[in-house]
């Protein structure tokens, strides 16, 4: 009996031999703290699902609104010009233009730079001659020259040492808009300086290093000299400004390149056409608002069909959340939402207008017809409508977007994504602290197992000499 009851303790125990009482801690101490990790996990997960639904939705939106953006830019829906007359100019609309309307265009003269030609020399490789050029910027009337001071000189040191070739390098690298290289023409070496377009880039040369002689000859830098009153041919194009007429009003330009127009369009000049005006128009954007109403519906839908999954009343992440709420409620009035308040009386100003329809059960469709029908009586209207300017349809979505993804909204998605980010930051928490006190019990469950090891061991030792004993007594009996 004696014997069945220490084998009995023994097993119970391990012997010392079997138990892993670091184990047996670990194990009992996640037991001890298991309903409320169990509890917090289940609520961190919750969290988690919310934020990923929510962000789907933000992302979506956002997606949306820089899509329709780029189309409008710079896709099918950018805004582009035509000109009956593809010799006068080319004709571009800057983004956000207001693409109506016709204008006349009649160009009388193009911008041109001045270009001089020196006087020969030998060889590009010829000696420049030592000094300093000046290079001085204004207007050329007639053989009077009025200098720019707004506009900075140009000094050029000049080495003994530099070529013709070194000179018209470090021009085109001064930094002043000039540009030189070294023309090897019938008569010998030029070298050539062309000025920026424009009546006021003209220029006069200045040169320190005197001929030797005074009258100046290869070899000394005075030899490039160039004023207007004492030109000997050298000047072989002159400065001017551009001109032309927009529906009869005369402009200027320095540049072949002319924007500030009307309508956000940009000429780039390229002919003359005096005394035969040619007209400028805007491309029929028809096809293209249509296929972009079609798009944009499907985009719609997709969003409608995300919201209605993951905000169902249940089993939905968001069933009760309000940014949800203000994400239905925004899509349900968008299509009646005023998206051009200064339009002309009859003119389109919602998207119903475009052909936007709701329905009943919370999608979008395309209305074809009521499209048609204002494509077709104000086709310039409903183009207007499609810039990235303060109002119209992308302006309308972009600021849905933007007021739904406001993280500082309590009421908007951005909201629903930050509360539930900070309440899931709270949880962590509270799995950090008791995590740290598990550990505290593990550790505590760690020394007191080992000290019952070691007693566990010592009653082993004791149990063995009895065997021991009892088993001698046994034989000297038999």
């Amino acid at each position: 009996m004696e014997t069945s009851s220490t084998s009995t303790i023994i097993s119970a125990l391990g012997g010392g031999s079997g138990v892993d009482m670091v184990k047996l801690a670990a194990d009992l101490a996640a037991a001890r703290f298991q309903p409320q990790t169990g509890q917090l996990t289940t609520r961190s997960d919750a969290l988690e699902a919310k934020i990923s639904a929510a962000s789907t939705l933000r992302n979506q939106l956002t997606q949306l609104a820089s899509a329709m953006g780029d189309r409008i830019r710079n896709g099918d829906l950018a805004p582009s010009a035509t000109i009956g007359n593809a010799g006068v100019a080319k004709v571009s609309v800057l983004s956000g233009g207001n693409t109506s309307g016709t204008y006349a265009l009649e160009v009388t003269d193009l911008a041109a730079a001045q270009t001089l030609a020196s006087k020969t020399y030998t060889a590009a490789t010829d000696l420049a001659g030592e000094g300093q050029l000046t290079i001085r910027f204004g207007n050329i009337d007639g053989t009077t020259f009025n200098e720019d001071l707004a506009q900075t000189a140009a000094v050029i040191d000049v080495l003994a040492t530099d070529t013709l070739t070194d000179v018209a390098l470090k021009i085109s690298s001064s930094g002043s808009g000039l540009a030189a290289y070294v023309a090897q023409s019938a008569a010998g070496a030029r070298l050539v300086v062309k000025g920026a377009d424009g009546a006021e880039h003209a220029f006069v040369i200045e040169a320190s290093g005197a001929s030797v002689t005074g009258v100046p000859a290869p070899g000394a830098l005075d030899y490039l000299n160039w004023h207007p009153l004492t030109d000997a041919g050298e000047r072989k194009a002159t400065a001017a400004d551009a001109a032309f007429l927009l529906d009869g009003v005369e402009m200027t330009s320095a540049s072949n390149k002319v924007s500030g127009l009307p309508g956000g369009l940009v000429l780039t000049l390229t002919g003359k056409n005096i005394g035969a005006p040619t007209q400028i128009g805007f491309a029929d954007k028809s096809t293209q608002i249509t296929t972009m109403m079609g798009d944009f519906v499907a985009a719609l839908n997709d969003i409608t069909s995300s919201l209605a999954e993951l905000a169902a009343p249940q089993g939905g992440e968001l069933g009760n959340d309000p940014g949800a709420r203000a994400l239905r409620r925004a899509l349900a009035d968008l299509s009646t939402k005023i998206v051009m308040p200064n339009a002309a009386p009859g003119a389109p100003q919602t998207l119903a207008d475009l052909g936007l329809a709701f329905t009943r059960d919370g999608n979008f469709r395309l209305d074809g017809e009521r499209l048609t029908t204002t494509l077709s009586s104000n086709l310039a209207a409903a183009g207007a409508m499609f810039t990235t300017g303060l109002f119209g349809v992308f302006a309308s979505v972009d600021s849905m977007a933007r007021n739904l993804t406001l993280r500082s909204d309590p009421g908007s998605l951005g909201g629903s994504i930050e509360r539930y980010t900070s309440q899931m930051e709270g949880v962590e928490t509270k799995l950090a602290k008791i995590a740290e006190q598990q550990e505290k019990l593990r550790e505590q469950l760690v020394k007191t197992f080992a000290n019952t090891d070691r007693q566990v061991s010592a009653s082993q030792s004791t149990l063995s000499f009895l065997r021991n004993q009892i088993d001698a007594w046994n034989s000297q009996n038999n």
